[in-house]
């Protein structure tokens, strides 16, 4: 039975790009995918964008392709990508630049659009969000972007018409998977069970090392060997989709069920009705299965008619936060710590500085957990011997965030005691809000460059 070997790439939009190279030329790929896009990603991607009409696309798509694109022609691996984010036509722009430069020839390079709305955004103002249930309108003035997570097919016809390395916006994770399955195997893209099977193996492969033990690693516990070499995924998919996951064999990691279920579970709010653009997936029926080392097969996908709306996010201008640390050290850290967050407290107080809201955190003491837990995990908080102060608070201005880290500086000249190793600083944030958009309303197009 025929079957497909799809590498991941990457995980996120910063991830490693050696072990991806080595997949490339050691794993015996048809495709890798490289999945470098998140809701908060591609907001900011759409603010570069807007200071600049060439940008927008991911800040490393140089940096991979360089590396990527010989071995792309040496060893006929094609790509599929979303680090288009916000600007897939530059990037695939850029991509030909690159080829041009290295003198490789006969690659052909597609543009998938329609995922960015924003210029439709009025049409959805009433819609309620789907994190508050509030009308989207209560946003527009702030509103800098509005993407909807698209499905495969705009990849599949690119890759129909010969393209050797596709560049996306928005999509939905697994469709970077889904889509060269549908390719190859000429699978209906209303044979749900098939879709569900291949929503699984971009599921698994979507967070590159996640799933080779990266995030299952806990010393002691769960032993990974060597965790500083661990090799990225590989899916081979078979023509019924059957899946199975595994590494190359040099690498560092671990493929196991425990990494493969852990995988399966990730951000999975519903596993009897996983929404995607392409298929709702049922991951409750699924069988895995340890058939050699560092090999698990999976099997079992059920699926359903796709819900005929897309999740679209909404980016939007929220706030600046501003922060400052300082650490302690020695006897009476703490108490020395709880005095200085106490006195920038007072101090921001004293400046009629409009803040929405502020944490004062004690890191190594109650940052993860706030008091009551902590209290509890760490009786005696005066014992300990090191402790680092975290002020932060949000405001509508960035002079006012400013001021937050300022005062923590003051700390140096101003006391308590033994204060070192001051760091402050501003952040603009853009946070998502999402609506579901009708699917009809969404118009997906390919643009083609060659080299």
């Amino acid at each position: 039975m025929k079957a497909i070997r799809i590498g991941a790439g990457a995980g996120y939009a910063g991830d490693r790009l050696e072990p991806a190279l080595e997949l490339m030329e050691k794993g015996n790929l048809d495709y890798i995918m490289f999945e470098c896009l998140a809701e908060r990603t591609i907001a900011i991607a759409q603010q570069q964008k807007l200071k600049d009409p060439t940008k927008g696309y991911n800040h490393l798509l140089e940096h991979r392709m360089v590396k990527v694109l010989p071995l792309c022609k040496q060893h006929n691996v094609k790509v599929i990508t979303n680090m288009g984010a916000a600007n897939p036509l530059s990037a695939a722009q850029k991509i030909k630049e690159i080829a041009q430069g290295l003198g490789i020839t006969g690659l052909k390079i597609a543009a998938v659009t329609g995922d960015d709305i924003a210029d439709k955004i009025d049409r959805y103002i009433d819609y309620p969000t789907v994190e508050t249930g509030e009308k989207l309108g209560s946003l527009r003035s702030s509103i800098v972007s509005a993407n909807a997570y698209i499905g495969a097919a705009g990849i599949v016809e690119a890759l129909g018409n010969g393209a050797d390395i596709v560049v996306t916006g928005r999509v939905a994770d697994p469709a970077l998977a889904i889509a060269p399955l549908v390719y190859e195997f000429g699978w209906s893209m209303e044979d749900y069970d098939l879709l569900a099977a291949g929503t699984v193996a971009g599921h698994l492969l979507e967070c590159g090392a996640q799933v080779t033990g990266g995030y299952y690693a806990d010393p002691g516990y769960k032993d990974v060997p060597e965790p500083w070499n661990i090799g990225f995924p590989i899916a081979e998919v078979d023509s019924a989709g059957n899946i199975v996951i595994e590494k190359l064999p040099d690498t560092g990691g671990v493929v196991n069920k425990d990494t493969i279920k852990e995988q399966l579970l990730y951000e999975i709010h519903d596993p009897a009705n996983y929404l995607t653009p392409d298929v709702v997936a049922d991951f409750t029926e699924l069988t895995v299965e340890e058939i050699g080392l560092n090999q698990v097969r999976v099997t079992g996908a059920k699926g359903k008619a796709k819900t005929g709306f897309y999740k679209t996010s909404v980016g939007y201008q929220d706030c600046y936060i501003g922060e400052g640390e300082m650490s302690y050290g020695g006897s009476g850290a703490y108490e020395r710590a709880k005095l200085a967050g106490e006195i920038v407290a007072k101090r921001l107080e004293l400046l009629q500085v409009p803040i929405q809201e502020l944490r004062v955190d004690y890191i190594g003491v109650n940052s993860l957990y706030g008091n009551k837990i902590s209290r509890m995990i760490n009786a005696d908080f005066n014992g300990l011997s090191e402790v680092r102060l975290r002020v932060a608070g949000r405001t509508l201005e960035r002079k006012h965030a400013a001021l937050i880290g300022n005062e923590v500086e003051a700390l140096y000249t101003n006391g308590p005691a033994g204060g070192g190793g001051a760091r402050a600083g501003v952040k603009e944030i853009v946070s998502i809000a999402s609506v579901l958009v009708p699917a009809d309303d969404i118009e997906i197009a390919v643009f083609y460059e060659e080299v």
